[in-house]
């Protein structure tokens, strides 16, 4: 079993992926690794990843370096399980270059909308951070939503109406202020 990964191992995962590879690629991270780099939690179980376009060498350098690190390494992304949002790519936060990669965190609206979708307390944790950190606004995060929602049907394991309740709810909801999460 592998250890969690804290920010100093996805950093050195980063740094060996982007000069094992043989030609320039962009990688997103999500998931647990943003909330990681972001600060919003110490550690996470496994680094969630998507390559767009793929470096040549990924695969054969995730085989070497998930051993080599001891990192579980998903390859997985919010468009993986909802609607990909239009122009996800130009709202996807800058990381850092290493080597031939450009490392970005995927689109934050698109993270928050899938973990809204999911629904497990750590999810909601994240989003609620995002929003605490003003890295998404509700309200942009409701007419994105939107956009997708017609095609929602191309998913069957999403029920739309529950899906919409929930986003409508987390947008709406007033956000803590700093007063009433301290007590």
């Amino acid at each position: 079993m592998r250890l969690p990964v804290q920010r100093q191992k996805l950093e050195a995962l980063m740094a060996a992926l982007g000069h094992r590879v043989t030609s320039a690629g962009r990688i997103y991270l999500t998931g647990g690794a943003t909330a990681l780099l972001h600060g919003w939690r110490p550690m996470t179980v496994d680094v969630d990843l998507k390559a767009d376009p793929e470096p040549a060498g990924f695969f054969e350098a995730i085989a070497v370096l998930k051993d080599e690190l001891a990192v579980n390494i998903e390859l997985a992304s919010p468009d993986d399980f909802i609607p990909a949002l239009p122009r996800w790519r130009e709202r996807s936060l800058f990381i850092a270059r290493h080597g031939l990669i450009d490392f970005y965190h995927y689109d934050l609206y698109s993270q928050a909308l899938a973990k809204l979708e999911r629904g497990h307390a750590r999810d909601l944790t994240d989003v609620t951070a995002m929003r605490q950190a003003e890295l998404i606004r509700p309200d942009l995060l409701f007419q994105l939503f939107l956009q997708i929602e017609p095609l929602i049907i191309r998913y069957p394991a999403l029920d739309p109406k529950s899906f919409r309740a929930v986003v409508a709810a987390f947008c709406s909801e007033a956000p803590e202020s700093p007063a009433t999460s301290a007590s």
